[in-house]
């Protein structure tokens, strides 16, 4: 009987089994193509574009509708009206007006002037009811000129065909000073149907050189152009002899390298095929592009999302290369390889968190081609680059990302690059002594006094050298993995343990006074709030600096549940907030699913799914904020099928919540993952249970051979948050393991500039960790209670603990005279305090970075101060040093008065000086307006400094009414007495 029972059991588990319905690929019901929406993020702020491009291609042949500033990075606004032309590079979804070279418009009329000043000009209105976009396609009708406009393209060369209302004044202009700066060009006609030529540029990229080939399917009008051309070599206008009113079609090639490279490309990928030839070959490209991932979902605006967020992951970076394998190297000499593919546009401080690692999936070959590319811009620039853009280093956002991108890539098999080399550039990035890498290596973080952004760049070189860790674990070089693995942990020396935020370090103080939600430069585009999550290698190390899971958690509750509203500078960046979460922009883009390692995967559920629901949609704001060459999009296709790259560079990806009943991820190896979700809806968005190739997962992730070794993935999905993945062996986990360090100490009590004197209190991050210090080079002893400091001196501390020390750090403490106090009649701004009231009689002198801490700022304010000698002396002069950097619109005042008074009642003018502020300069300096007083008897000095009433025309902030700033940071008094308000610090030169 028993037997029986058991087979019984077995027949009826395998019966089970089987009857379970197996998962099979997704299977797309409609073209791809027909999916995918371009006009999403041309509106709000996710300055996409969309015209014509190939994936990754050269040419991005759009239409542009604004000249300038920041909502017209990509030449696009959804909000315009006008038209002014054709141009072949956009680049999409940055911070930065950029690209948009060589324009061409089709017109009526003989006009070179664009019309943006109002005045007669060949830019036309449109409607976006007469305006479609597809992958590699695009049209409008120009409503002005009744023109009839379609683009399409092939990599490097691309086709307008201009349907005009009759066969008179049918007109095309060429305009090459369009958008940025011209540094040299060349309009030359060849032919009657052909012109050749360069565009050489200054903007984001500072020397960008491109050049073109251009073929008109229809003669020009020679004696137009005779007569109208002039030969200026800036614009054209040709008109043409087409009596029978067909189309006119324009074929054009680019290249980096010169013309006859333009003309070979578009001879090559185009020739004699015609514009639906071109254009059906373009889209047949995408609609295979597109089938590496298919998804199956009812709801048709997700759909939408899902593949213009694919198609967004797929046009950045882009081919830099022509056919015949030459291209323009970072040392802008020309190169050739026919190894790998060549490109620009790595915008790596938003794509290493989920657009590369999207690549290390569905693009395994490219991503070869991506590494090999950035390993010769080692060879030919000398550094791998940050943010390169047409053969220029831009010098843009911070980190060094092009090594987590390697790092990540080797980590998960790919392999088609010298890894030798690539590490050894690897290295070379993170061993550099600029953006506060020096100081980074001698303590352990950047000192605020000592670089912009301290906080954000500590934290993400960490991260960096993480993975320079794991990579030198792979290769088996024992050395190089200690040494990174160390500086892996320096984030520790930037948490402040009371606050629980990641805070900027001022001469080893915290950066004062604190507010999380406070905007300022110790941060990239964020504040501590976006900042304070940034561990993604050592989360287990963060929770336990913080206090325990339940604190890490109780944080990102605090965070979701925030106000929206932020302090301090106005971030445009900072989009798309839950509570002080930004989705808009990168730093952010991790934290939701921080819940899973705390043990909480249904908060993980609920956050996740709320971002894709609310903050991707279907119309031209759909973007919560800057797209940034695909990193936006990487997270909804990452997160939508159901997982994330919390840590690239691990061999995890954590789970989330799945969006879609069915997804398909169609690997290069042959092979498929999918992904699918039973009983899936918005209600149900709790995972029940998962199943991975038909076993019950517990863990909340999964690994990467789990996705490229093919298989499925099944959420099994319920209304109500259950305890899956909760327990602590099912938690993911990134911890470092080995060379734990020792935090240095800090101050966590006593003023660097006082009066009398200051108790001084010593703090480490870390709990059980001795700290030893020195004043004035004395012998170290062990601090064990607060001490004070009543003279000028100098403090040296460091932490110890099982035999490893934390670095030396130095702080000098000045001493106020006693008898001066100063009141300030106008009000400085929060984030730039210089430590208060008395900074401008402090002795502290700042440098040439207005980041640093020491200058007191003033936004739209007159500057009036006032000190108080305390008793009438004999003052001989009165010193003032002012800050000017006009592109941070920090302006010299326009006028600098000096008073003395006896009663602070009534003040006599000693002599006041004028400042032409307005002229522009590029040049960060500092001033200082020095005052001869003449031996007057006085007790209170008053001076004042007015404010730059408006910014001039001239200035970025002009059209935007910005503010300008005043920065101002000693008062120096040289009284009959000697007394000079400044220490020995202060005769550091600026």
């Amino acid at each position: 009987m028993k037997s029986f029972f058991l087979a019984f059991m077995v027949l009826f588990l395998l019966t089970g089994c089987s009857e379970r319905p197996k998962t099979t690929p997704a299977k797309k019901d409609k073209s791809l193509i027909s999916l995918v929406n371009p006009f999403i993020g041309t509106g709000g702020h996710g300055h996409t574009y969309p015209g014509a491009a190939m994936p990754f291609g050269m040419m991005q042949l759009s239409p542009d509708t604004r000249l300038e500033g920041w909502d017209g990075a990509s030449g696009y606004h959804y909000s315009d009206d006008y038209i002014y032309g054709f141009s072949h590079t956009h680049l999409s979804g940055t911070g930065v007006s950029d690209y948009c070279d060589i324009l061409l418009m089709p017109t009526n009329e003989v006009v070179s002037n664009n019309g943006s000043d109002g005045k007669k000009g060949y830019r036309s209105k449109f409607s976006h009811d007469n305006e479609k976009a597809e992958p590699g396609y695009y049209q409008v009708h120009l409503a002005d000129t009744d023109i009839n406009v379609e683009l399409t393209v092939s990599e490097r060369s691309g086709v307008h065909k201009y349907q005009f209302p009759t066969a008179k004044n049918q007109i095309i202009v060429l305009d090459l000073e369009h958008r940025d700066q011209l540094l040299g060009s060349k309009i030359k006609q060849t032919s009657r149907t052909e012109i050749t030529g360069y565009r050489h540029s200054k903007s984001w990229a500072s020397n960008q050189k491109l050049f073109y080939y251009i073929k008109f399917s229809h003669p020009v009008s020679v004696d137009l152009i005779a007569r109208k051309q002039q030969l200026t070599h800036k614009k054209a206008v040709f008109q043409f002899d087409n009596p029978k009113n067909e189309p006119v079609y324009v074929k054009i090639g680019i290249s980096a390298v010169d013309e006859a490279g333009a003309k070979k490309n578009m001879e090559t990928e185009i020739g004699d095929k015609t514009f639906d030839e071109v254009k059906e070959n373009a889209q047949t490209v995408w609609e295979n592009q597109l089938e590496k991932i298919i998804i199956e979902t009812k709801n048709q605006d997700r759909k939408i999302n899902f593949y213009t967020a694919l198609y967004h992951t797929m046009i950045v970076p882009n081919l830099y290369q022509d056919v015949d394998g030459r291209y323009r190297g970072m040392d802008l000499k020309i190169h050739t390889t026919k190894d790998f593919d060549y490109y620009t546009v790595f915008s790596l401080w938003d794509t290493y968190r989920a657009a590369h690692p999207l690549y290390t999936l569905i693009e395994r070959e490219r991503t070869t081609d991506f590494i090999n590319t950035l390993i010769a811009k080692y060879d030919e620039g000398g550094i791998l680059p940050m943010w390169d853009l047409s053969a220029n280093y831009t010098g843009t956002m911070i980190g060094y990302h092009a090594v987590p991108v390697i790092a990540d890539a080797y980590l998960k098999g790919i392999r088609g690059f010298d890894a030798d080399k690539a590490f050894k550039a690897m290295k070379h990035s993170a061993n550099q002594n600029h953006r506060g890498l020096e100081t980074y290596k001698a303590f352990g973080f950047i000192p605020v006094e000592e670089e912009g952004e301290s906080v954000s760049k500590t934290l993400e070189y960490a991260y960096d050298d993480w993975t320079i860790a794991k990579m030198a674990h792979a290769l088996e070089n024992v050395e190089d993995f200690e040494i990174f693995m160390k500086r892996a942990q320096n984030y520790k020396n930037v948490f402040d343990p009371e606050t629980k935020f990641m805070r900027g370090r001022f001469k080893n103080t915290w950066f004062a006074p604190f507010d999380p939600y406070e905007v300022n430069f110790n941060y990239t585009e964020a504040n501590a709030w976006q900042y304070s999550f940034s561990v993604p290698q050592d989360i287990s190390g963060f929770i336990e600096l913080l206090g325990g899971k339940e604190v890490l958690e109780a944080q990102l509750d605090s965070l979701f549940n925030a106000k929206t509203s932020t302090s301090g500078r106005d971030m445009v960046d900072i989009t798309g907030l839950i509570g002080q979460y930004a989705h808009g922009n990168e730093p952010s883009h991790h934290i939701a699913y921080l819940y899973n390692f705390v043990n909480k995967p249904y908060k993980t559920q609920e956050k996740v799914h709320q971002i894709l629901t609310e903050l991707y949609k279907n119309q031209p704001d759909g973007i919560a904020g800057n797209e940034d060459c695909g990193q936006m999009s990487a997270w909804y296709v990452f997160s939508s099928m159901g997982f994330y790259p919390v840590t690239p560079g691990s061999n995890q990806y954590i789970i989330g919540t799945p969006l879609f009943e069915k997804a398909t991820i169609n690997l290069e190896n042959g092979k498929n993952f999918t992904i699918k979700a039973f009983d899936l809806s918005d209600d149900n968005k709790y995972i029940d249970h998962v199943r991975l190739n038909g076993r019950k997962l517990h863990q909340s992730y999964i690994a990467s051979e789990d996705i490229l070794s093919g298989g499925t993935l099944e959420f099994y999905m319920t209304d109500s948050p259950s305890d899956w993945g909760s327990d602590d062996d099912d938690v993911p986990t990134t911890s470092i393991d080995y060379f734990k360090i020792v935090p240095a100490p800090f101050i966590a009590k006593g003023d660097i500039a006082f009066k009398g004197e200051t108790e001084v209190v010593l703090e480490n991050a870390q709990k059980e960790t001795d700290i030893f210090y020195t004043l004035n080079d004395s012998i170290y002893i062990k601090y064990e209670a607060p001490f004070i400091i009543s003279e000028t001196s100098t403090l040296n501390v460091y932490s110890e603990k099982d035999d490893e020390r934390s670095a030396t750090i130095t702080t000098d403490f000045y001493k106020i005279d006693p008898n001066r106090t100063i009141v300030l009649k106008t009000n400085y701004a929060k984030q730039y305090s210089a430590g208060g009231t008395n900074a401008l009689i402090d002795g502290l002198k700042g440098s040439k970075d207005f980041r640093g801490g020491a200058w007191q700022g003033y936004e739209g304010e007159d500057v009036i101060a006032i000190v108080d000698l305390s008793e009438i002396q004999t003052i001989q002069s009165v010193a003032v040093n002012f800050l000017q950097d006009q592109r941070s619109f920090i302006f010299y005042p326009t006028e600098v008065l000096c008073y003395v008074s006896a009663d602070n009642q009534n003040f006599q003018l000693i002599s006041k000086q004028s400042i032409n502020a307005i002229n522009r300069s590029d040049e960060v300096k500092v001033k200082t307006m020095t005052f001869d007083v003449h031996d007057k008897n006085a007790k209170y000095v008053k001076v004042v400094a007015k404010k730059l009433s408006r910014l001039p025309k001239w200035h970025a902030g002009y059209k935007t009414k910005g503010k300008s700033w005043i920065f101002v940071d000693e008062i120096e008094i040289q009284s009959s007495a000697g007394n000079l308000e400044k220490t020995v610090a202060n005769n550091k030169e600026t």
